[in-house]
């Protein structure tokens, strides 16, 4: 049954995005590379350093070492991309290859404060090291029959995704003097769990819920794969993963080699595992006495006081987007939806609001930017004041004259800047001679300010900078301690800062230097406490909860204790003992020199077929061998399709070049054995046989137009296709030559504002599609459609209103029968009639979110409903009579929105329709179906 479900989602998922960008950079980018045994390293001329770090690291993690994953070895081809804002990374299977995105995190708290492309080698190195090894068994064979994608797909279902991150965290923790496993935050989500006394089954941590809390697979898997290695020896995980991989135990293979090499249950290991890490946690299980806990997830962030002692904050929850929101005692009140960003960060000053906001570049998808949002509150008027630029972070001064930001630009260097906050002007930029890292500055006094700093190893301290000559004056010892959220009142700056296990607040007397912990009573020990806000004696903090960051304020000023600053610089291991058998710190490894730097052609393996896929949608039957190169430039696809209705036969080739500001697409395909209906200028119709041969060319401009609190995106472009079919029999010398040529004009618009965790849809969003073609050689034929979307809050914050409108018409010669997607009313048998109007209304609401699995195959997230109704009007000619038919149906769908085998998101569902008007096809009133929707919408 595993396999047979294997080769459905292979199916089902055959274009679902990928992790990668196409046609992401701009043709002016010049690539270069090192190409080493272990990996071939791309990146953009001028990272010359960075592309020897992380290729000094990839060489040292590909020989031997501890807690080896297995021998085999593969080169990778790793792309180093540094246009874009986003910090992440990944390897991926069709192709081979993984993409670093070098902007780091200013949250030194999630990801660690070690070398952002450093750590990326480390961890992503480690998936490249597990692909590799998995490519055994069964999971070969899929590969050797489908290619990469193949292999993929066998290696997500037969070993878990926590898995693979657990593993790579444990790696990144164990070969470097950080790592996620060492930082507190990382630890934060278990620990709130059982705290507040929250012990979810198995099925609910793995899968996840639209409901409540569940931490993600990274900190899940790291548990369970440092247990193992803490229990059962480095060895362990190579043979059961060897055996999974395999799929040695057939329908559970992870489950069974875990039997088969611990000598317990799959169950059982599991339990154990959490039941290790909760008793080293010490988990305090009064957390719900601390605070009371909301039912619906909610988060309350970045707390800052105004001169009345009220509180701006950002809130957020499961069922509400980002927005500034104002807190008193006896009332709460939302300000404005926060632009879309990369994080949640803003300052405050005097009714001002200043934040970085998320902007991308319209065309190239892996350039965007950080630029400087100011929001005046008491109005609600908010202007953007720089544009294309790379910053985060920013400060606001007393007087709400000047902005204090961090920039971060494509070399890696980070610098401050001194902004206009009117105008956005470039005052200055601060001199930084010791090349450090700089997150969330302050202004302290005239000419200096305050900063939290990584340097080039990745250690963290607090520091105040000269801003004449960006001199720094460091206030604590670097320590692999992340540290970040200063604020300053008078001359004491308090800040969060990882402590052994605990993510702590501290004071820092900014003249003596004297260290206090703010040892706030009631403040939860088993969690994290974030994001300090000061206020006469008084002190607001996030805290990580059970349910989200919740806000806490209490009066602080007889809680400090004194702290020693050596004492301070200690880290935590969290009670694995494993993490010091490993090897040595890979991120002290010096870059060689001796790598040789080349030119990348980028039209090395252009051409780069990787995967075989099949494609099943009845009664359509295709299978494809498709490719894309390393670069993302240039997408591939030879395929053979049988259609079942018509039974004819076509195979085809169609290719996509990104590289250039439009799109190029070009290909053809051959039918052979088509039937299709004739109509001569009596008005007489034929069925008729023909083979048919087809070759396009066009160009595509996709466009990122997203602004502000929208999503928005367009595409447009225009194909020119020759057709040629050849007609066989009788109807072979009647009919006579009927090639022609014609242009597929098409239009594309998405609008949407963000989407909140249980939202089924946007609460606003618009689409529309706009295509024409029309004949241009030999015969007349033209044809339009238009249809479009507009969803609209409903009665409930989850709930949607979604209207559909759509057009058709097309000529009355027949001379050319283009096909069409017109949206006909739900449950009847369609034809490309002559005109068509379409009108169509939905109410889409949620029912339960079960939060309920069965037998570790198939686990239900969420039941929602839909009440629909569809009017279609049709106008057509019958021996050159005009004829007229309404085509009206109402109903219901209910969508099961699940995972399958705790890894493969699938909605599906089924629908009643009952038909008002007589169907073409003869069917009855009451109709039933199965559908597999698609959903329009990015999340």
């Amino acid at each position: 049954m595993r396999l047979v479900f294997l080769l459905f989602l292979m199916i089902a998922c055959r274009h679902l995005p990928k992790a990668q960008q196409f046609g992401g950079n701009p043709p002016s980018v010049k690539w270069r590379q090192m190409n080493t045994g272990a990996a071939r390293v791309i990146f953009p001329q001028g990272l010359d350093s960075s592309a020897r770090e992380v290729t000094a690291i990839i060489e040292k993690l590909n020989g031997p070492g501890s807690y080896n994953i297995g021998n085999k070895r593969r080169k990778i081809s790793v792309v180093l991309q540094n246009q874009t804002t986003i910090s992440n990374g990944y390897v991926g299977l069709g192709p081979f290859r993984s993409e670093f995105f070098l902007t780091p995190y200013q949250n030194s708290f999630r990801l660690g404060s070690v070398p952002w492309h450093k750590q990326l080698a480390i961890h992503e190195f480690r998936h490249v090291q597990q692909y590799t090894n998995f490519n055994v068994g069964l999971s070969k064979v899929f590969g050797i029959l489908f290619g990469e994608q193949g292999q993929a797909l066998a290696n997500g279902l037969s070993v878990p995704n926590w898995f693979f991150e657990g593993d790579a965290v444990f790696n990144e923790t164990q070969v470097s003097e950080q790592g996620r496993g060492r930082l507190p935050f990382f630890h934060n989500g278990f620990r709130s769990l059982w705290g507040a006394d929250k012990n979810y089954d198995w099925m609910k941590l793995r899968n996840g819920s639209l409901k409540v809390y569940t931490p993600d697979h990274y900190q899940l898997g790291y548990l369970m794969v440092a247990y193992g290695y803490e229990t059962y020896g480095n060895e362990f995980w190579k043979n059961v993963t060897g055996d999974a991989a395999s799929f040695k135990g057939l329908f559970y293979p992870m489950q069974k080699a875990v039997k088969k090499h611990s000598g317990k249950t799959y169950s059982r290991f599991r339990k154990d595992a959490l039941e290790y890490f909760q008793d080293r946690y010490n988990a305090d299980s009064t957390e719900n006495a601390i605070l009371t806990l909301p039912k619906t997830v909610t988060d309350e962030e970045y707390p800052a006081y105004r001169s009345d002692g009220s509180v701006v904050f950002i809130k957020s929850s499961y069922r509400q987007i980002p927005a500034f929101t104002i807190r008193t005692d006896t009332f709460e009140r939302k300000i404005r939806v926060k632009d879309i960003s990369v994080d949640e960060h803003f300052s405050y000053r005097n009714n001002k609001i200043v934040y970085a906001a998320y902007r991308p570049d319209p065309r190239w998808g892996w350039r965007n930017y950080g630029v400087i949002n100011v929001l005046d509150i008491t109005t609600g008027a908010q202007k953007t004041i720089t544009s294309r630029t790379r910053y985060f972070t920013p400060d606001i001064n007393e007087a709400g004259t000047e902005i204090l930001t961090v920039e971060v630009d494509t070399d890696g260097r980070s610098t401050l800047h001194l902004l206009d906050a009117g105008n956005g002007k470039l005052i200055k930029k601060v001199n930084n001679p010791g090349q450090l890292f700089y997150t969330y500055p302050k202004f302290y006094s005239p000419g200096r300010l305050l900063t939290a700093v990584r340097n080039r190893d990745g250690e963290m301290s607090l520091a105040l900078i000269d801003i004449s000559n960006g001199s720094t004056d460091l206030l604590l010892p670097y320590s692999y301690n992340v540290i970040g959220f200063p604020v300053i009142r008078n001359d004491t700056v308090f800040f969060s800062a990882s402590a052994r296990t605990a993510d702590k607040l501290f004071a820092l007397d900014i003249k003596s230097k004297r260290l206090f912990h703010v040892a706030l009573p009631g403040a939860s020990n088993s969690t994290g406490n974030y994001q300090p806000a000061v206020y006469k004696d008084m002190i607001s903090y996030t805290a990580f909860t059970a349910s989200g960051y919740q806000l806490r304020s209490q009066q602080y000023t007889p809680y400090l204790q004194p702290v020693n600053k050596d004492s301070f610089a200690i880290t935590g291991d969290f009670a694995v003992s494993s993490l010091k058998k490993g090897m040595s710190d890979v991120t002290k490894k010096d870059a060689d020199s001796s790598y040789a730097i080349g030119i990348y052609p980028k039209s090395f393996r252009l051409v780069n077929f990787h995967s075989v896929q099949p494609y099943f949608d009845d009664p359509d039957y295709q299978l494809s061998v498709v490719g894309e190169n390393v670069l993302n430039t240039l997408q591939t696809e030879l395929f053979f399709s049988y259609n079942r209705n018509e039974q004819y036969k076509q195979v085809g080739l169609s290719t996509t070049y990104g590289a250039l500001f439009p799109y190029i697409t070009f290909g053809g395909n051959y039918t052979l054995d088509r039937r299709a209906t004739f109509q001569a200028s009596n008005g007489t119709r034929y069925r008729v046989n023909f083979n048919q041969l087809q070759v396009f060319g066009g160009l595509e401009v996709p466009l990122n137009l997203s602004k502000g609190r929208t999503n928005t995106r367009l595409s447009f472009g225009s194909q020119y296709i020759y057709s040629n079919p050849e007609y066989r029999g009788f109807f072979k010398d009647s009919i006579g030559n009927r090639s022609y040529t014609y242009l597929n004009n098409f239009f594309s618009l998405t609008n949407q504002v963000q989407v909140a965790r249980q939202h089924i849809y946007p609460r606003f969003a618009q689409t529309l599609s706009l295509n024409y073609k029309s004949a241009t050689t030999n015969l007349d034929g033209r044809q339009f459609q238009a249809s479009a979307n507009l969803y609209f809050p409903g009665i409930a914050v989850t709930h949607n209103l979604v209207f559909n409108l759509a057009i058709s018409a097309r000529d009355n010669s027949r001379q050319v029968n283009f096909s069409n997607s017109f949206p006909f009313a739900r449950g009847y048998y369609s034809d490309n009639f002559y005109r068509m109007y379409k009108a169509g209304a939905n109410y889409h609401f949620p029912l339960i979110y079960p939060d309920k699995g069965i037998g570790n195959i198939v686990y239900f997230l969420r039941l929602r409903a839909n009440a629909y109704y569809d009017f279609t009007r049709v106008q057509d000619f019958v021996r050159n009579q005009e004829v007229r038919a309404d085509f009206r149906s109402a109903g219901a769908e209910l969508f099961f929105d699940t995972k399958w085998w705790n890894e493969y998101a699938v909605t599906f569902g089924v629908r009643y329709s009952r038909l008002m008007d007589q169907d073409l096809d003869g069917r009855g009133a009451n109709w039933f179906e199965f559908i597999l929707p698609v959903n329009l919408f990015n999340r």
